[in-house]
Parts: structure tokens; sequence; C-alpha cells
């Protein structure tokens, strides 16, 4: 394709770089072979600017720049490289996403299991569709790793052109805040839009929560020079979320939905249990009582959002709600995940890493409990420090237990991120006597302490990594790491069973 083709907008008929013969795209220069189109894109600890020459060297034919560098290949200055990449990657791709259906899902928590869910009842209702998200991406039917919740604009286009020729034909997509910050959803067209919720995170990232809250507004109301068609064909609002309703305010014609509050989509008569929740739903439809078996209000909510999404799609609700209750479902990875080996206690994985969902997760297990709630906990390092004294009194509030301890605290002090953690936990929390709260900086210590002390009846919550294989330290080191088999390998090990390493259910 000619570079003029791909740059559309920029620059006049005739100048001397439109006719360049582009064969691939990069933003990484490490990516770079002959024929390449090399983004120079302006990051947070290195400039692509300055791997330009490299690239050069490696067989990049062109360069997108802000600013000219002088090396010998067409340079196409842009207010914004990463403005420009988005639809030069969608139209080198073919503008896959005018075919494929795709169905963004945004929000502070829940996003990783609404998108499971959308996939799932898509597939349900007879449309193939893959899946771009925190946990993993499926295209075409078979599984690949991921590195961020939504990658880079060319890598993000060259998803979806994978997934039609592998005979998709929608994708469900986790979108995160920094993707729409950074425009690498730009030029997605999106089926449908859904927004779960917004509560603190990622202040490191965004300055204050009415930035947090304009970068997701963005899925639903583009800025005011993108492209109509960028817009959502439906925008799907959980309105028992405070920001939800100022965003169903500010879209036009917005399908909500919400839990024990009014909405197109509503759950009430809300019962649950471990095995899942009951409750009477609403639709513009009719009402139906749903057994949904997933515990937790939180995930009645991400049913809702799902569900919402997919019959304003078009699919037939009475086959939706049948598809919920009988197990087309996959339990998602670190996502209230059990640990069972036939202990007399409850054991759950869960991904809270914010005040909100680790106040949900808490409740969820309230719920379930026959006896206490166990809770090994902590907050990442190189992050929102504002959250870590929420999450402490968050659950020494809400469990019986408190066990405060490490959880990627990257080029910080465990023992400092810890502290502030304590600081926010009022004293004689979660019981008569303060001892109910334990610091245990080692997380397999913390985790093996939890174990120790769950009596029949009890509920241990691990959270705050979930599906994560690995804790991140300074220097960007990662080693090794898996919540859910370490609590296996502890469980074994108490009932006297034979321990294993490296096994997950």
């Amino acid at each position: 394709m000619r570079l003029g083709e791909l740059i559309v907008g920029i620059g006049h008929a005739g100048d001397p770089w439109a006719d360049v013969e582009i064969t691939d795209l990069a933003y990484d220069s490490r990516r770079v072979r002959p024929g390449t189109l090399f983004f120079c894109v302006p990051g947070f600890r290195s400039d692509g600017h300055e791997f330009a020459a490299q690239a050069v060297k490696d067989g990049a034919v062109a360069l997108i720049v802000e600013r000219p560098l002088g090396l010998g290949v067409p340079e196409v200055v842009v207010p914004s490289v990463r403005a420009a990449m988005g639809p030069a990657a969608a139209r080198f791709h073919g503008d896959p996403t005018s075919e494929l259906r795709v169905v963004g899902v945004t929000g502070t928590n829940g996003k990783t299991t609404t998108a499971f869910l959308v996939r799932a009842l898509l597939q349900a209702a007879g449309e193939q569709t893959g899946l771009l998200g925190t946990v993993k991406s499926i295209v075409g039917g078979e599984e690949r790793p991921v590195q961020r919740t939504t990658p880079e604009a060319i890598d993000v286009q060259a998803g979806f052109r994978a997934m039609l020729d592998s005979g998709d034909r929608a994708c469900a997509m986790e979108v995160s805040s920094h993707a729409l910050a950074l425009g690498r959803t730009g030029a997605v067209h999106f089926a449908a839009a859904i927004f779960t919720n917004l509560t603190q995170d990622h202040l490191d990232f965004h300055e204050t929560m009415e930035d947090y809250y304009q970068a997701k507004r963005r899925l639903f109301v583009p800025d005011a020079d993108a492209d109509d068609a960028t817009r959502p064909g439906v925008s799907v609002v959980n309105v028992g979320d405070p920001y939800g309703r100022r965003l169903a305010r500010e879209v036009d014609e917005a399908v909500t939905f919400a839990v024990q509050d009014d909405a197109d989509y509503s759950a009430t008569d809300l019962r649950c249990d471990v095995g899942g929740c009951r409750f009477v739903l609403s639709t513009p439809v009719g009402r139906r009582e749903v057994v949904l078996p997933l515990p937790g209000r939180f995930n009645v909510a991400n049913a809702l959002g799902a569900l919402a999404a997919v019959h304003a799609l078009g699919k037939d609700i009475d086959g939706l709600i049948v598809a919920l209750e009988t197990g087309a479902l996959v339990r998602v990875p670190g996502r209230f995940e059990p640990v069972d080996e036939g202990q007399e206690f409850a054991v759950i994985v869960d991904y809270a890493h914010t005040p909100d969902s680790l106040e949900n997760v808490l409740r969820a297990a309230r719920d379930i409990a026959a006896g206490r709630v166990i809770c090994v906990f902590g907050a990442g390092g190189d992050r929102d420090r504002g959250k870590r004294p929420l999450m402490g009194e968050i659950a020494g509030r809400l469990a019986d237990v408190a066990l405060v301890t490490s959880d990627n605290p990257r080029s910080e002090a465990p023992e400092e991120i810890v502290s502030e953690i304590v600081a926010g936990i009022a004293p004689g929390a979660g019981s008569s006597s303060s001892s109910a709260v334990h610091v245990e900086v080692d997380r397999r210590g913390a985790i093996e302490r939890a174990i120790a002390l769950a009596q029949e009846g009890d509920v241990v919550v691990i959270a705050g990594k979930g599906h994560e294989q690995g804790q991140e330290l300074a220097d960007g080191v990662r080693v090794a790491f898996d919540d859910v088999t370490v609590a296996r390998d502890v469980i074994r090990a108490r009932i006297g069973g034979r321990a294993a390493v490296g096994v997950r259910k």
C-alpha cells in the first residue's frame, strides 16, 4: 500500500513521499523490517524519535514524526504520532472493524468478566467471537498471550484482521482508560460499548478522577474532531454507579442496567450464595426469573451489562438467559476463582486491587461464609498511593482477619507500601481486638498464615493478583508467583495431601 493512501489528509497531492510503498507498520524499532513505515511515538520512558535512525538502518522506508529528523527517507510530520497511528493501521489492514462487530467494555472493575460474558453469549447465539482482554486473547478459537489490557493501535488492528481471516464475526474487547487517553482505539468502529463503573484507580496516570472519567467517556462520546463512524452503535451504561448515571445523561439513547435500581435491564429480589445468584430480571421485553451460576452482586452487574449489549445487538433474550443459566459461561481465571482441594473452608482468589473491587469481593465472601472472612491483600508499587489506606480501611471493616502483604512492589520498598495500607485500618478493626490485623510482607507466608488460621465454614480471600503469574520487583525483575498454585500447595500440605508444583486447575 502506498504511503499517501495510509496517511490521508496530511500533505498535498504530488508530495514525493506519497508513492512510497509500505509493506509493514511498526512503533517498536526491534520489529522493523524492509518496507516498514515506522511511527516515532513519544513515550513515558523513551522517545521513538531516538530510535528512528536504527529503524531506517533496519529497513524502514518512511517515518511518521512530530519533528524533522533528516534521516534520508520520507518523513511525514504530524501533530501527534499516536493520533496518526490508529487510522493508518486501520487502513493498512482494510478497516477490519467495519465488518467485525466489536463490543468494547470499559470501567474500573468488571471489564474482564463482562468481556468473557459478552463473548460467551455471542458464541451461544451462533456468532463466532474473538476476545481481546487482560487475561488472554482469543483469535479464531485459539488462545494467545497478552501483554497489556488494550494493545497499541497497530497491534489492535492487526488482531482484528486476524480475527476476520480466522472466521470470527465479532469481538469482545476490554478497553482501558490508558488506551482511550493514548488513542490506541482510534478508528475502531464499536458496535456496542459497555460502561461498568468508575472508582478510584490509576491516579498515578490520570491527575484527577475527572480526568479518569473523561478518558472513559471517550469510548462513548469521542472527541469533537473524531469520525462519527467511531461512535458506538449502542451505549450500555451501569446507572447503579454514580459516574454511570452521569454518563447516561451525556450519551444519546443510552441503554441502562443496574442491580436493585431502575434501569432498562435490572435485577431485583437478589439472593446470592456460594453456588451463584438468583434474581428477577426486568428487560424491555418482559421479566424473567434467572439463576446465575456466578456468586456475588458484582457478577450480577457484569451479567446485566453483557446481556443488555448482546440483546441490543439483536440476539434473542430467552436464548441468552438459557446461556447464562446452563453453563455456557466459563469461569474467568483469577476472578472469584475457588481453590478446592476438599478442605472444610473456602479459598477464593480474586484480582481485586482497587478499593471498590476489594469491597465487592469481601461482601460477596461474607454472603457465602458460615464462619469468618480472612483476607490476604496488598497494593502495587509505583501506582496510585491514595488507594492504599482506603483498601486498608475496607479490609479492616469487612474482614474478620486481615493479613497485609506484598503485591507487585516494583521499585518501592514493600514495607513502606504495607505501612501506608495499615495506616487506613481503624484500631480494633475486624474484631474486638486489633490482633485481627496482621502484617506479613512475604506473600507466600501471608497465604500460609491465612490458610493455617482457617476453620470450618471460613472463607479465605486472596486478593490483588488474580490471574497474574509473577511478582514485579525493582528494575523490571519479575519472579514467578501464582496465588492459585501457592494456595493449592498450602492447602494440600495442611490436609496431608501431595503438594503440587506448578499445577493449576
